[in-house]
């Protein structure tokens, strides 16, 4: 569920990045602020659980930066 949702928001900001560039920072920014804070509670667990449990948020969040600026710089290959 989790993943099927993180998946459909990079989906979601690609989208944004290739149509509105600049009006995608935005989102990007409210998303990656999200997964952040899960991070940042995930991070207060004993010992080496806190590295286990912070790690897919920090992999969700680097996948929702990485498909918005794929959609910027489509953007910026195109033609017109």
């Amino acid at each position: 569920m989790v993943i099927g949702g993180v998946v459909a928001l990079c989906i979601i900001l690609l989208i944004l990045g290739f149509l509105f560039p600049r009006m995608s920072r935005h989102p990007e920014r409210g998303s990656e602020r999200v997964a952040g804070a899960g991070g940042r509670i995930a991070g207060k667990a004993p010992g080496p659980l806190s590295r286990w449990f912070r790690k897919p948020f920090g992999t969700s969040q680097k996948a929702m930066a990485k498909s918005s600026n794929a959609g910027r710089r489509g953007r910026s290959k195109m033609p017109f």
